[in-house]
């Protein structure tokens, strides 16, 4: 399979490719200079100043004219949250929609004499190809670096796995093993290939399965990243289009074929320099910022002094033997934001736990509670066992716990099996 720049670029383009083009260009430019600024607004400080405003303003439009000619009297808040998926999403879609076709409408009435677009195209393949590459290598490195999907820590070992949701189900499934975030991770960033002219075609086609396997999570277990999900997959096809037949002529029939390349200014040196710097400024925001998820949610930190799970064996309460453990069922001590108790109806009460070893004493802190610091001294008979003694509120506690071992994190991988391990 050879590559030539003939085909669609050199051929005059009817009017109902120039007004397909024309409704393609704004959708595809509407959608990604947005997201693309939503992604890139907290990076740069004078960035975020500049564009705060006209962002909020845009949002506040589209929540207004929800209202006002959709009819959708709930509240839509606009306000990011984690989901790309919310009613606002969906809202914003159709109103880029209906944009585009108005503009279509105006650009063919002013513009219905032009015989092509074949550098405008150009150029929106050229934004096209840094989009979904740079949106699926920052995807790739949260994946390298384990930032998107951690491993399972003490809250969710100790759920009971039918409360997990499908999302939570899906997060732990791919954050318990480090292997297969690399592989996957290496998947999306082989997406870099976009950015270049040579590998258009094989950089499309990798990250058009990459899309595809993304989009079946995000499909099937609930995961609120389908518009975006979806989009990358779809503009992978887009780049993909020029190339269909000679793909369907190469892979289904055998036949020798050449690949169209979409041709448009002659490059300067200057022109690569701009490129290459841009590349580089790209990735570089891309790993500082992984680096900084890391520090922020502690996933790099050392695990601290009688890291895990302990269950409580006997509870002490003013000398009287609780049978119930007032309610505590596991003591959680962990790093950021998987410490406290979980109680015997399940519900999870998050704390603070601090350990200081050399006065042989636990701290434990909840943070839903205006109580103040609660204070343990505690001994371990044995590496398998814990013992506190302290205050517990107004009343004078004793607990026995032990350490709980996880099955999921004890056993690792076996090349000889002589039985399934499924349980």
């Amino acid at each position: 399979m050879s590559n030539n720049d003939l085909g669609v670029n050199e051929q005059q383009w009817g009017s109902l490719q120039k007004i397909s083009f024309r409704f393609i260009f704004l959708l595809m430019s509407f959608f990604i200079i947005y997201y693309t600024i939503l992604f890139y607004i907290g990076t740069f400080p004078l960035l975020t100043m500049l564009l705060k405003y006209p962002i909020e303003s845009l949002q506040a439009f589209i929540y207004w004219g929800s209202k006002q000619f959709l009819g959708i009297n709930q509240e839509i808040s606009y306000r990011s949250n984690g989901s790309g998926d919310r009613l606002f999403d969906y809202t914003f879609l159709l109103f880029i929609l209906l944009f585009s076709l108005f503009g279509t409408l105006i650009w063919t009435v002013v513009d219905r004499k032009r015989n092509h677009y074949r550098q405008l195209y150009y150029w929106l393949t050229v934004a096209v190809r840094f989009y979904v590459g740079i949106m699926l290598i920052n995807y790739g490195l949260a994946k390298v670096f384990k930032t998107q999907f951690p491993s399972p820590g003490l809250l969710r070992l100790t759920q009971n796995y039918g409360d997990s949701s499908p999302m939570g189900l899906a997060w732990a499934f791919i954050g318990f093993s480090k292997g297969y975030n690399l592989f996957i991770g290496f998947a999306e960033l082989l997406a870099g290939l976009l950015f270049f002219r040579k590998t258009i075609t094989i950089g499309a086609l990798l990250s058009l399965m990459t899309t595809a396997n993304i989009m079946a999570i995000n499909y099937f277990y609930d995961v609120p990243v389908k518009i975006l999900s979806t989009s990358l997959f779809l503009l992978c096809l887009f780049l993909l289009t020029p190339n269909f037949k000679s793909l369907f002529l190469f892979f289904f029939k055998g036949e020798t074929t050449s690949l169209k390349e979409v041709s448009g200014i002659p490059k300067r040196k200057w022109m690569y320099g701009v490129k290459y710097a841009l590349i580089l400024l790209m990735l570089s925001i891309s790993y500082i910022q992984e680096i900084g998820v890391q520090h922020i949610y502690g996933f790099t930190l050392p695990k601290p002094p009688l890291y895990g799970a302990y269950l409580v064996d006997r509870f002490e309460k003013n000398k009287v033997v609780m049978l119930d453990g007032v309610g505590w069922r596991l003591l959680l001590i962990g790093g950021k934001y998987e410490s406290g108790i979980r109680y015997i109806n399940d519900e999870l009460e998050y704390g603070q736990i601090n350990v200081d070893t050399i006065s042989k004493k636990i701290a434990i802190k909840f943070i839903n509670s205006d109580q103040s610091t609660h204070s343990f001294n505690y001994s371990i008979p044995d590496p398998d066992h814990l013992i506190l003694k302290g205050k517990l509120y107004n009343d004078s506690v004793t607990v026995e716990l032990t350490k709980k071992e996880f099955e999921l994190t004890k056993r690792g991988f076996n090349w000889i099996s002589e039985l399934p391990y499924n349980r």
